[in-house]
């Protein structure tokens, strides 16, 4: 099992015009290790993220719970339309209770 998680990678625009529909990327280096797979005759240690959760100005924008068919490095791709200046949350955690938060603004001008 690993320590902390790693620091995960956003990318949203910095500005947009006000209702556009932006594209948001987010990637989590995470081995997400479903405990099934056996190393040197003994299973490996169970270590999977559990869920991502997106929100917008204090709002629920986005959710993802991620199961045992999640591959490693989990990639999330989705659209929000931003009508004016946003902060974006965006928080990993896993099955052990650790979580870690990215977060960003979009200018609306």
């Amino acid at each position: 099992m690993s320590g902390a998680l790693s620091l995960p990678r956003v990318r949203i625009p910095k500005s947009a015009r006000a209702g556009e529909v932006i594209e948001i990327r987010t990637l989590m280096e995470h081995r997400m290790e479903t405990g099934l797979r056996h190393e040197g005759g003994r299973p490996a240690p169970r270590d999977m993220l559990h869920r991502l959760l997106v929100r917008m100005n204090g709002e629920t924008l986005f959710v993802a719970e991620m199961r045992n068919g999640t591959s490693a490095n989990p990639y999330h791709v989705f659209f929000a339309r931003v009508t004016r200046t946003s902060e974006f949350s965006f928080v990993w955690s896993d099955e052990q209770g650790r979580s870690v938060t990215a977060s960003a603004r979009v200018t609306v001008g």
